[in-house]
């Protein structure tokens, strides 16, 4: 396992020079945003908020001693899209999904998704019609109730600071993809401050070469405006998922990890910003 060691470890340089390469999606970054009002905050602290917090509380507690009886992971995921139908349903934000259709579904793929919002779990949630399981921060286990369902629901903890420590999880990862589970992936690590896609983490596809599945990218369009970081103010909006074509990573090697992050990027991009663009009013 020191390849696997090695390869989260390297420095992604290529990011870089996709950033240079693109300077038009800076500036179709820098669009307009509409203007929300102290009704829309009054609504958001006083309304979404509380039942945000009431539905994560409850289901989350209720969800850890149900789960003990029958199949664990699928149980979870159940309640896991109770919880975001519940939230969806809350927040008066239609959401249009485009090119899912064109997916085979029935097969196992690495969904690479861009983070923009926390309502973008709630999203994938309601919209990815399977199950699933997710990457995510292993700081995120420090939280009460989040932490215990992303513990017991079989997700895949990865230890950013020290990718090392994550060999286990990462094994049993791979384990699920050979065996047809779907896997869901932030290649950013985190949530953009600005709205924009950023670079992506080093070994973000590693798993996807190592189990030979194909890469669908996927562009959350306008979750930032609805939810961005340090804030608790939720802006009702329309909101698009736009799904791109496979990318396959048959043949590929560690070694090729950089050209593929390059590819996926450039992908997510082309969706994401051409979102916007139609989106923003």
């Amino acid at each position: 396992m020191q390849e696997v060691n090695t390869s989260l470890g390297e420095d992604d340089k290529s990011a870089e020079r996709l950033d240079r390469s693109r300077p038009v999606w800076g500036e179709a970054a820098a669009l307009p945003r509409r203007q929300y009002g102290w009704l829309s905050r009054l609504r958001s602290y006083f309304i979404f908020d509380p039942l945000i917090w009431a539905y994560t509380v409850l289901l989350g507690t209720i969800s850890i001693p149900v789960s003990l009886f029958g199949d664990r992971e699928r149980i979870l995921h159940g309640f896991a899209r109770l919880w975001s139908q519940l939230i969806l349903g809350t927040i008066f934000s239609p959401l249009k999904v485009l090119g899912l259709d064109q997916i085979d579904t029935s097969k196992p793929h690495v969904y690479a998704v861009n983070h923009a919002s926390a309502l973008d779990i709630p999203v994938l949630y309601v919209h990815l019609p399977f199950q699933f399981r997710i990457a995510f921060k292993k700081e995120l286990l420090s939280y009460p109730v989040v932490g215990w369902h992303l513990k017991r629901s079989g997700q895949v903890s990865i230890d950013q600071q020290n990718p090392a420590r994550s060999i286990s999880s990462i094994r049993t990862a791979l384990k699920s993809l050979k065996q047809g589970m779907p896997l869901v992936i932030f290649p950013e690590g985190g949530r953009t401050s600005n709205g924009k896609i950023k670079s992506f983490l080093p070994g973000a596809f590693f798993l996807a070469i190592k189990a030979q599945l194909d890469i669908v990218p996927i562009a959350l369009v306008g979750t930032y405006e609805l939810l961005p970081m340090n804030t608790y103010h939720i802006k009702c909006r329309p909101l698009e998922m736009r799904v791109g074509q496979p990318i396959s990573t048959t043949g590929l090697t560690v070694e090729d990890m950089g050209a593929l992050s390059d590819r996926v990027r450039r992908a997510m991009e082309d969706l994401y910003y051409a979102g916007r663009a139609a989106t923003t009013p």
